[in-house]
């Protein structure tokens, strides 16, 4: 698979299925070649990844747009472009992002709620609407069936409202939304009582639900996507911190848990 047209039919097909699909979220263009290399069906860049790896506390929608087209290049499957908030208030600056990932490879994107601002980090109502159906518009105008995902980011800043959350993924379902995206939710009750509000395909991220949670389970609660966003970012980070102790201390019992040359060799020979 290589054709962009072709990557965006699989991963429309992905969301028909019945059962969730995963989605893991590479970093850079190695961890997309060995997570391609795994077998996953289908990839999401992350930004807090992306900034983890810059050494940065944020990205800009350059590197975000940059770090896309080196995964898409990459690897042979549909990548989903993790934009955060668009990096625009106004509906239609902000829905420009979605061209771009699309011309950079990606053959779906995310808009978020999340203003950015920590005194008022959550959009007002009908301009978070507004949002998502500029991006839409967008969206439906490019040259390949392009997932649109709105997130509705209330429960990462501070409203545990769940009742607002359900309104927020509902009305930016109506305005054609491919899927809907609520980071925060952590129970399987939750998880539940948010698929069963809404028809079209649900993304959960496993970063914040109790991890115990199976991919069966999320499956029965109506989940048709299953992320991770920056988390595999942050497993291997300590994986390095604590490695990086260990040879600070004088001592290399880490050694013997390297991954083998040969199978990264083998994931990056592509």
């Amino acid at each position: 698979m290589s054709d962009q047209a072709t990557k965006a039919a699989v991963f429309r097909d992905l969301h028909a299925r019945p059962r969730p699909f995963l989605i893991p979220n590479p970093w850079d263009r190695g961890s997309a070649l060995i997570l391609e290399s795994m077998g996953f069906e289908a990839l999401a860049t992350t930004s807090l990844g992306l900034a983890n790896m810059l050494g940065q506390a944020g990205v800009t929608l350059q590197q975000v747009l940059d770090n896309c087209r080196d995964i898409c290049e990459a690897t042979r499957l549909p990548v989903n472009a993790d934009l955060e908030n668009c990096f625009a208030d106004e509906p239609r600056e902000a829905a420009k992002a979605i061209r771009l990932a699309c011309e950079h490879g990606a053959v779906g994107g995310s808009i978020e709620d999340s203003t950015g601002k920590p005194q008022k980090p959550i959009y007002d109502f009908q301009l978070a609407v507004e949002r998502v159906q500029a991006a839409v518009e967008v969206a439906r105008s490019l040259p390949v069936p392009f997932m649109l995902t709105a997130r509705a980011e209330n429960f990462l800043h501070g409203r545990r409202d769940l009742d607002d959350t359900i309104r927020r993924l509902q009305a930016f379902e109506a305005a054609g939304a491919d899927v809907l995206y609520a980071p925060g939710l952590h129970s399987l009750e939750e998880i539940r009582t948010v698929t069963s509000a809404l028809s079209r395909p649900f993304n959960l991220v496993m970063g914040f639900a109790d991890p115990s949670i199976t991919l069966q389970q999320l499956g029965e609660a109506g989940v048709r996507r299953v992320s991770i966003g920056g988390g595999l970012s942050r497993v291997a980070l300590k994986a390095f911190m604590e490695a990086a102790k260990q040879m600070r201390e004088g001592n290399f019992g880490f050694l013997p848990s390297m991954a083998p040359v040969a199978d990264l060799r083998n994931a990056f020979r592509r």
